[in-house]
């Protein structure tokens, strides 16, 4: 399990593979959802031929400077389909966008519109072969202009990642991302980034998760210096097709990340 922020700081591959191996057969029993979110990695695996998944949450930011405060609650939304086994057809979005300001001299303002959407592909490369083969994945955005009043893009921006997933011990993986992405920063200058996310999973059950995962972002903003965010959750599966999960995290360094972030989320497949 793996996910992303809709930022989230929203998502990049390491490594590379050699050999594909796959299982002699596929137990129906051990088929379950395997979404995105929650964390700041996305992974490497498609949600395959013929699904429709649905990743949505609501999540909650806090960010403080000096005697300003800024509270932002947002709904990131992911849409999945699997027109092949390996590829799959992607919409992403923070979606309906609340935003609360307090400044001592302007006192309180709000804002609310749609954030940016965007379209994009994943495909995985390499499937997965015990704990000698990690799965790896790519994936690709595009974010045209969309959007509404304060959080609209004027420019196309996108970005893309290489995603893997390593089952290197019992009931124990690592999700590593690695990228690049052009941004649009607050004065609509446009600017490239270099990203990096990686999510530790701990399993103690196939319908329990535990995560820790980081999200690097360089620069943060045009001419910026890094942000670096952490976060750690859980997410339970009910049934095989459907997954809950509350996350929270906090910025460790920059002035762009959350001080903190809370989420709740919900999985479907279709």
């Amino acid at each position: 399990m793996s996910s992303r922020h809709p930022r989230k700081l929203s998502s990049f591959v390491i490594g590379a593979a050699f050999l594909v191996a796959a299982p002699a057969y596929a137990d129906p029993s051990d088929d379950y959802i395997n979404p995105d979110r929650p964390g700041i990695a996305d992974g490497s695996t498609t949600v395959g031929l013929g699904h429709f998944q649905i990743e949505t949450a609501i999540q909650r930011e806090y960010r403080r400077n000096g005697d300003e405060r800024e509270h932002t609650t947002f709904i990131p939304t992911l849409l999945r389909y699997g027109f092949s086994k390996s590829w799959e057809f992607r919409v992403e979005g923070n979606t309906f966008t609340w935003q609360r300001q307090r400044d001592p001299a302007l006192g309180n303002t709000h804002s609310s519109g749609f954030a940016p959407t965007s379209i994009g592909l994943k495909y995985n490369i390499v499937e997965a072969a015990g704990s000698t083969q990690p799965s790896i994945g790519a994936i690709v955005r595009v974010f045209p202009p969309s959007g509404s009043g304060d959080f609209r893009n004027s420019r196309t921006t996108g970005g893309f990642r290489l995603a893997a997933d390593w089952n290197f011990a019992d009931k124990w993986s690592l999700n590593p991302n690695v990228g690049v992405a052009v941004y649009e920063d607050d004065t609509k200058r446009s600017y490239a980034a270099g990203l990096f996310a990686a999510t530790l999973n701990y399993n103690p059950s196939k319908i329990v998760n535990f995560f820790v995962d980081t999200g690097l972002q360089y620069p943060e903003e045009k001419n910026g210096h890094a942000s670096l965010i952490f976060d750690v959750g859980a997410a339970y599966i009910i049934g095989h097709d459907i997954q809950i999960d509350l996350s929270v995290g906090t910025g460790a360094a920059g002035t762009m990340p959350p001080h903190p972030f809370l989420a709740a989320g919900f999985s479907k497949r279709f």
